[in-house]
Protein backbone atom coordinates (compact mmCIF):
# COMPACT_ATOMS: atom_id res chain seq x y z
CA UNK A 1 0.00 0.00 0.00
CA UNK A 2 2.82 2.52 0.80
CA UNK A 3 4.69 1.98 -2.27
CA UNK A 4 1.62 2.19 -3.96
CA UNK A 5 1.07 5.84 -2.45
CA UNK A 6 4.32 6.92 -3.24
CA UNK A 7 4.39 5.23 -6.91
CA UNK A 8 0.89 7.45 -6.85
CA UNK A 9 2.48 10.90 -6.15
CA UNK A 10 5.00 10.60 -8.24
CA UNK A 11 2.62 10.28 -11.27
CA UNK A 12 1.40 12.80 -10.47
CA UNK A 13 3.62 15.44 -9.66
CA UNK A 14 5.00 14.33 -13.08
CA UNK A 15 1.90 15.02 -14.90
CA UNK A 16 1.24 18.18 -13.32
CA UNK A 17 4.30 19.01 -15.30
CA UNK A 18 3.33 16.92 -18.31
CA UNK A 19 0.58 19.88 -18.31
CA UNK A 20 2.40 23.11 -18.36
CA UNK A 21 3.52 25.17 -21.13
CA UNK A 22 7.29 25.35 -21.95
CA UNK A 23 8.10 29.63 -20.72
CA UNK A 24 11.51 31.39 -21.23
CA UNK A 25 12.94 33.06 -18.59
CA UNK A 26 15.01 36.31 -18.67
CA UNK A 27 16.91 36.67 -15.37
CA UNK A 28 18.55 40.07 -14.76
CA UNK A 29 21.11 40.69 -12.37
CA UNK A 30 24.34 41.40 -10.81
CA UNK A 31 26.98 38.87 -9.27
CA UNK A 32 24.39 37.00 -7.12
CA UNK A 33 22.84 36.54 -11.02
CA UNK A 34 25.86 35.50 -12.52
CA UNK A 35 27.79 33.46 -10.06
CA UNK A 36 24.54 30.97 -9.86
CA UNK A 37 26.31 28.98 -12.23
CA UNK A 38 29.63 29.14 -11.24
CA UNK A 39 30.70 27.25 -7.69
CA UNK A 40 34.12 27.89 -9.09
CA UNK A 41 33.93 31.62 -8.20
CA UNK A 42 33.25 30.75 -4.51
CA UNK A 43 35.80 28.08 -4.29
CA UNK A 44 33.17 25.68 -4.14
CA UNK A 45 31.84 27.06 -0.83
CA UNK A 46 28.22 26.40 -2.99
CA UNK A 47 27.21 24.67 -5.39
CA UNK A 48 24.21 25.77 -7.61
CA UNK A 49 22.57 28.93 -7.42
CA UNK A 50 19.00 30.18 -7.20
CA UNK A 51 18.81 29.63 -10.85
CA UNK A 52 19.28 25.84 -11.16
CA UNK A 53 17.54 25.75 -8.49
CA UNK A 54 13.74 27.12 -9.25
CA UNK A 55 14.81 25.07 -13.05
CA UNK A 56 15.00 22.06 -10.89
CA UNK A 57 11.39 22.12 -9.45
CA UNK A 58 9.88 24.33 -12.30
CA UNK A 59 11.26 22.40 -15.54
CA UNK A 60 9.20 23.28 -18.11
CA UNK A 61 10.60 27.00 -17.33
CA UNK A 62 13.87 27.57 -18.75
CA UNK A 63 15.72 30.41 -18.20
CA UNK A 64 19.14 32.63 -19.74
CA UNK A 65 21.05 33.91 -17.09
CA UNK A 66 21.84 37.68 -17.71
CA UNK A 67 23.93 38.39 -14.17
CA UNK A 68 27.10 40.16 -14.56
CA UNK A 69 29.18 41.22 -11.46
CA UNK A 70 29.68 44.28 -9.82
CA UNK A 71 27.40 46.10 -12.30
CA UNK A 72 23.99 48.49 -10.99
CA UNK A 73 20.98 48.89 -12.35
CA UNK A 74 22.62 51.76 -14.32
CA UNK A 75 25.29 49.53 -16.14
CA UNK A 76 22.43 47.13 -17.31
CA UNK A 77 20.30 49.72 -18.60
CA UNK A 78 23.21 51.93 -20.28
CA UNK A 79 23.74 48.22 -21.90
CA UNK A 80 20.05 47.22 -22.11
CA UNK A 81 20.69 46.30 -25.66
CA UNK A 82 24.14 44.80 -25.70
CA UNK A 83 23.38 42.60 -23.25
CA UNK A 84 21.50 39.84 -25.25
CA UNK A 85 17.79 40.30 -23.13
CA UNK A 86 15.31 38.52 -25.59
CA UNK A 87 11.72 38.04 -26.08
CA UNK A 88 10.36 35.77 -23.14
CA UNK A 89 7.78 35.05 -21.33
CA UNK A 90 9.16 36.35 -17.44
CA UNK A 91 11.93 38.46 -16.85
CA UNK A 92 13.49 38.94 -13.70
CA UNK A 93 15.04 42.22 -12.17
CA UNK A 94 17.52 41.42 -9.26
CA UNK A 95 19.71 44.61 -8.84
CA UNK A 96 20.13 47.11 -5.96
CA UNK A 97 22.94 45.82 -3.53
CA UNK A 98 25.87 47.83 -6.31
CA UNK A 99 23.89 50.45 -6.28
CA UNK A 100 23.65 51.75 -2.75
CA UNK A 101 27.51 50.78 -2.38
CA UNK A 102 28.25 53.03 -5.44
CA UNK A 103 26.07 55.53 -4.46
CA UNK A 104 23.84 55.67 -7.69
CA UNK A 105 21.43 58.03 -6.41
CA UNK A 106 17.78 56.65 -5.94
CA UNK A 107 15.54 59.45 -7.16
CA UNK A 108 11.91 60.10 -7.02
CA UNK A 109 8.58 57.75 -8.54
CA UNK A 110 8.97 61.11 -11.60
CA UNK A 111 12.27 59.76 -12.78
CA UNK A 112 10.33 56.64 -13.52
CA UNK A 113 7.20 57.78 -14.67
CA UNK A 114 8.66 60.81 -16.93
CA UNK A 115 11.55 58.29 -18.34
CA UNK A 116 14.53 60.86 -17.11
CA UNK A 117 17.16 58.81 -18.24
CA UNK A 118 19.88 56.44 -16.43
CA UNK A 119 21.10 58.51 -13.63
CA UNK A 120 18.77 57.54 -10.74
CA UNK A 121 17.66 54.30 -10.02
CA UNK A 122 14.07 54.88 -10.94
CA UNK A 123 14.89 55.80 -14.13
CA UNK A 124 17.30 53.10 -14.55
CA UNK A 125 14.18 50.88 -14.31
CA UNK A 126 12.39 52.78 -16.71
CA UNK A 127 14.69 51.93 -18.91
CA UNK A 128 15.08 48.49 -18.46
CA UNK A 129 10.72 47.66 -18.37
CA UNK A 130 10.53 49.84 -21.85
CA UNK A 131 12.89 47.08 -23.05
CA UNK A 132 11.30 44.10 -21.84
CA UNK A 133 7.86 45.83 -22.73
CA UNK A 134 9.35 45.79 -26.34
CA UNK A 135 9.48 42.73 -26.37
CA UNK A 136 6.88 41.15 -24.82
CA UNK A 137 4.23 43.36 -23.55
CA UNK A 138 2.41 40.52 -21.96
CA UNK A 139 5.59 39.00 -20.05
CA UNK A 140 5.66 38.53 -16.69
CA UNK A 141 7.48 40.56 -14.66
CA UNK A 142 9.09 39.72 -11.36
CA UNK A 143 11.43 42.79 -9.31
CA UNK A 144 13.39 41.44 -6.75
CA UNK A 145 15.13 43.51 -3.83
CA UNK A 146 18.17 43.50 -2.83
CA UNK A 147 19.26 41.34 0.03
CA UNK A 148 20.31 42.33 3.53
CA UNK A 149 24.12 42.03 4.11
CA UNK A 150 26.73 41.89 6.59
CA UNK A 151 30.94 42.74 5.81
CA UNK A 152 31.67 41.68 2.87
CA UNK A 153 35.41 40.37 1.97
CA UNK A 154 36.05 38.67 -1.28
CA UNK A 155 36.86 35.40 -0.89
CA UNK A 156 38.93 35.80 -4.34
CA UNK A 157 40.74 39.16 -3.33
CA UNK A 158 41.27 41.64 -1.10
CA UNK A 159 37.89 43.91 -1.58
CA UNK A 160 35.95 44.33 1.74
CA UNK A 161 32.52 46.77 2.52
CA UNK A 162 30.66 47.35 5.77
CA UNK A 163 27.21 45.52 5.24
CA UNK A 164 23.81 46.96 5.25
CA UNK A 165 23.73 48.06 8.99
CA UNK A 166 25.40 51.12 8.17
CA UNK A 167 24.81 54.01 5.45
CA UNK A 168 26.73 54.34 2.35
CA UNK A 169 29.07 57.30 2.22
CA UNK A 170 26.53 59.38 0.28
CA UNK A 171 24.56 58.71 4.09
CA UNK A 172 21.14 56.27 2.38
CA UNK A 173 20.59 52.95 3.61
CA UNK A 174 20.30 49.97 1.57
CA UNK A 175 16.83 49.65 2.78
CA UNK A 176 16.08 52.67 0.52
CA UNK A 177 17.40 50.89 -2.66
CA UNK A 178 14.70 48.27 -1.43
CA UNK A 179 11.73 50.60 -0.64
CA UNK A 180 12.68 52.38 -4.27
CA UNK A 181 12.19 48.68 -5.89
CA UNK A 182 8.90 47.84 -4.30
CA UNK A 183 7.66 51.24 -5.22
CA UNK A 184 7.66 50.46 -8.47
CA UNK A 185 6.35 46.83 -8.14
CA UNK A 186 3.63 48.08 -6.64
CA UNK A 187 2.69 50.73 -9.22
CA UNK A 188 3.45 48.87 -11.94
CA UNK A 189 1.55 45.89 -10.50
CA UNK A 190 4.20 43.55 -10.75
CA UNK A 191 5.21 40.88 -8.92
CA UNK A 192 7.38 41.12 -5.87
CA UNK A 193 10.12 38.77 -4.33
CA UNK A 194 10.90 40.95 -1.24
CA UNK A 195 14.34 39.48 -0.28
CA UNK A 196 15.20 42.59 1.91
CA UNK A 197 12.10 42.40 3.79
CA UNK A 198 10.84 38.63 4.22
CA UNK A 199 13.58 36.48 3.37
CA UNK A 200 15.14 35.95 6.71
CA UNK A 201 18.66 36.90 5.29
CA UNK A 202 20.34 39.52 7.56
CA UNK A 203 23.87 40.91 8.87
CA UNK A 204 22.88 38.57 11.99
CA UNK A 205 22.02 35.35 10.01
CA UNK A 206 24.60 36.14 6.63
CA UNK A 207 27.30 34.43 8.50
CA UNK A 208 27.64 32.61 11.97
CA UNK A 209 30.57 34.30 13.06
CA UNK A 210 33.76 36.55 11.81
CA UNK A 211 37.30 34.94 12.83
CA UNK A 212 39.25 38.42 13.53
CA UNK A 213 42.31 39.32 15.76
CA UNK A 214 41.32 40.30 19.54
CA UNK A 215 42.59 43.93 19.43
CA UNK A 216 43.74 43.41 22.73
CA UNK A 217 45.75 40.05 23.00
CA UNK A 218 46.17 39.55 18.68
CA UNK A 219 44.99 36.31 18.97
CA UNK A 220 42.04 34.92 16.00
CA UNK A 221 38.35 34.77 17.92
CA UNK A 222 35.58 33.94 16.51
CA UNK A 223 33.16 37.14 17.03
CA UNK A 224 29.12 37.05 16.30
CA UNK A 225 27.12 40.23 15.16
CA UNK A 226 27.11 42.72 16.08
CA UNK A 227 30.49 43.27 18.22
CA UNK A 228 32.10 42.09 15.04
CA UNK A 229 31.30 45.50 13.66
CA UNK A 230 33.29 47.00 15.99
CA UNK A 231 36.84 44.83 15.32
CA UNK A 232 39.27 46.04 12.62
CA UNK A 233 40.03 43.72 9.84
CA UNK A 234 42.88 44.15 7.20
CA UNK A 235 42.15 41.99 4.30
CA UNK A 236 45.98 42.25 3.52
CA UNK A 237 48.06 40.91 6.97
CA UNK A 238 45.04 39.22 8.23
CA UNK A 239 43.70 35.71 7.91
CA UNK A 240 40.62 35.75 6.10
CA UNK A 241 37.55 36.52 8.03
CA UNK A 242 35.19 33.77 7.24
CA UNK A 243 36.07 30.48 7.47
CA UNK A 244 33.95 27.76 5.80
CA UNK A 245 32.50 27.12 9.22
CA UNK A 246 31.06 30.87 9.81
CA UNK A 247 29.09 30.40 6.61
CA UNK A 248 25.51 31.01 7.13
CA UNK A 249 23.12 32.51 4.51
CA UNK A 250 26.41 34.05 2.28
CA UNK A 251 29.69 32.73 2.13
CA UNK A 252 31.38 36.18 2.27
CA UNK A 253 28.99 38.25 4.00
CA UNK A 254 27.35 39.15 0.89
CA UNK A 255 26.69 36.41 -1.74
CA UNK A 256 24.42 33.71 -1.19
CA UNK A 257 25.55 30.25 0.03
CA UNK A 258 23.48 27.15 -0.52
CA UNK A 259 21.52 27.90 2.05
CA UNK A 260 20.88 31.83 0.73
CA UNK A 261 19.74 30.50 -2.73
CA UNK A 262 17.28 27.88 -1.25
CA UNK A 263 15.52 30.65 0.00
CA UNK A 264 15.91 32.88 -2.94
CA UNK A 265 14.59 30.00 -5.06
CA UNK A 266 11.61 28.68 -3.01
CA UNK A 267 10.57 32.95 -2.75
CA UNK A 268 10.77 32.77 -6.81
CA UNK A 269 9.15 29.09 -7.07
CA UNK A 270 5.98 30.88 -4.97
CA UNK A 271 5.41 33.17 -7.43
CA UNK A 272 7.11 31.31 -10.57
CA UNK A 273 5.07 28.21 -10.29
CA UNK A 274 1.42 30.12 -11.22
CA UNK A 275 2.58 30.96 -14.36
Amino acid sequence: MKKFLVLFLLFGLLTSFVNKKELRWMAIGDSITASSEKPMSSKNRMTKGYLQRVNEKLPYIHYKNLGFSGWTAASIADNIEKIGVEKADIYSVFLGTNDWWTRLPIGTMSNYQNNTGNKTVYGCYRTIVNKIRSLNPDAKVILITPMQRTDYSDINGKTTIHGSYKANDDGHFLSEYADAIIAIAKAEEFQLVDLYYKSGITPKTAVKFKRLKDPKTGEYKNYKYPEYTTIPYNSTTDEYSYPVEAMGMTYDGLHPSDKGHSVIAKMLVKVMKKY
